[in-house]
């Protein structure tokens, strides 16, 4: 089971695990199959005879499959196999989703089928948790919206190729569905879009003008910072993937406030006016986000869409630190591997040896698997974790794979113990300067301390120190990043 980040009823963080978990349930506490509960309490009453769970698709709707494409110039895609099943598996048509839909309109019945009581479905529909207590708030199975003077109701889903919206709108009792078989390159979601050029054509509307908040200047300075994400991994590999996902909010020149990961169609960030104390509201749309501070005292806010918040982080969790971290550590190490062939290169074409002592050798070849190790851990990890992204690949199959990646990644991680050595080493080695040939070469032999016998140079001397502190340093950065954010952690529930 995924580690509980937070206490139950304290923050919103949906998960397909849930779902998948409150689908688990129903096959308990009904003792049949999910898909046979489904089928028998839900589809054949609403005659929904084009909609199943069943994965692969039964033979009578292969025919009627759409293919998915991720770009309208990408190749068409297989049939998508949702793990948490429950969660997102079903294929449907856009006939049978109206029958959902005005079953849910008239409190949960359709043409004389019922599938819930009355007190169920307003049980369903009505709130039951918010984050903010200006903004929407979750239901069950559905999450609030509130959009040209409106209260709806709807759920939007995603699946590799598939992306759907369903939007309620019950004292209008208007529903709305809509599935694209591909996300297009828009900055903007075509299907966000969509629907609210369906709003302003059949309920338009004019938000109301707002006064301006006096602390407008000074709550943009104190909200501006990242934050990442409440709906995310935390105590295993992926847990790293959620802090490229972190969102920078930041003030314009304006006064007005910025979400880097909120953006328009033409790829500019929206900017948020204050329209109360830490409420805003895009200056060109509805769209809104609200700051508040947890019962801790740290940070966070919540758009439109009640389903996750985003929480201030501090430095160390932050992009740029951590960026930093890895990046200078991967230069240098990729540099010292780059360096040592050079630099052997170099004494060949002068004819000079290294005069190193066994153990010296020894040590100098087990830093250099050192940085080897460290580097196909990183890169091997980042290319199996790519491959999540392709359907039906977050499976078992391919923990084996991660497991003897992380072996490497602990025998790098291991492998500090004798970079640091090394750089001890070389300190200690002499207080003289160090005799070399060409100061370059001189400068790639991590962990040697002595040279042939040639010219001495004041710079090989202080290289012959710099070089393998540096490697060290390196060593030390990247295993902090690969400790700090799991990923060397063999708990592969996710």
């Amino acid at each position: 089971m995924p580690k509980r980040i937070f206490p139950p009823g304290t923050t919103p963080a949906y998960s397909n695990y849930a779902t998948t978990m409150a689908g688990y349930v129903v096959q308990r506490v009904s003792g049949k199959p999910f898909n046979d509960y489904i089928n028998e309490s839900i589809l054949k009453p609403l005659g929904m005879q084009h909609t199943t769970f069943a994965q692969p698709l039964p033979p009578e709707l292969k025919s009627l499959m759409s293919d998915g494409y991720q770009l309208a110039s990408s190749p068409a895609g297989s049939f998508e196999v949702v793990q948490a099943w429950p969660a997102g598996s079903v294929s449907t048509s856009a006939m049978d989703m109206t029958h959902f839909i005005i079953a849910h309109l008239q409190d949960g019945q359709f043409n004389g089928a019922r599938i819930l009581k009355p007190e169920t479905a307003e049980l369903m529909h009505s709130r039951q948790f918010a984050a903010h207590p200006a903004m929407n708030a979750m239901a069950l199975g559905f999450y609030e919206e509130t959009r040209n003077g409106h209260r709806i109701i709807g759920h939007a889903g995603d699946t590799v190729y598939f992306h759907s919206d369903l939007h309620l709108i019950p004292d209008a009792g208007v529903g709305f569905f809509v599935s694209y078989n591909s996300a297009g390159k828009g900055e903007d979601s075509d299907r966000t879009a969509l629907w609210e050029k369906f709003l302003d054509r059949y309920f338009p509307y004019t938000p109301p003008a707002e006064s301006p908040v006096a602390s407008a200047a000074q709550d943009a300075r104190a909200v501006s910072a990242l934050y990442m994400p409440s709906r995310r991994s935390q105590g295993n590999i992926l847990e790293a993937v959620f802090m490229l996902g972190e969102v920078k909010v930041f003030t314009n020149a304006d006064g007005t406030i910025s979400a880097d990961a909120l953006k328009d169609f033409n790829g500019q960030a929206k900017k948020f006016q204050e329209i109360s104390p830490l409420v805003y509201r895009d200056v060109n749309g509805q769209d809104r986000m609200a700051f508040k501070w947890d019962e801790n005292g740290r940070l966070y806010f919540v758009m439109d869409f009640p389903f996750f918040t985003f929480q201030r982080v501090g430095w160390v969790q932050a992009k740029p630190f951590n960026y930093f971290v890895l990046g200078a550590s991967v230069a240098i190490l990729i540099l010292a591997l780059v360096l040592w062939p050079v630099a052997a290169l170099v004494r060949r074409h002068y004819r000079r040896k290294l005069n190193l002592s066994p153990r010296q050798r020894r040590l100098r070849i087990a830093v250099l698997l050192v940085c080897v190790a460290d580097l196909l851990f990183l890169g091997g990890l980042i290319g199996l974790l790519s491959l999540l992204d392709a359907p039906g690949a977050a499976n078992s199959h391919i923990d084996i794979w991660i497991h003897l990646l992380q072996i490497v990644g602990v025998i790098g991680a291991m492998g500090t113990v004798l970079a640091n050595y090394s750089a001890v080493h070389a300190w200690r080695a002499t207080s003289s300067p160090v005799r070399a040939t060409v100061a370059a070469a001189g400068a790639a032999d991590a962990g040697s301390t002595s040279a042939p016998a040639s010219q001495t140079t004041e710079s090989s001397w202080i290289w012959s120190k710099i070089f393998p502190t540096l490697i060290a340093v390196a060593c030390i950065g990247i295993t902090w990043f690969f400790v700090y954010w799991n990923l060397l952690n063999l708990n592969l529930n996710y």
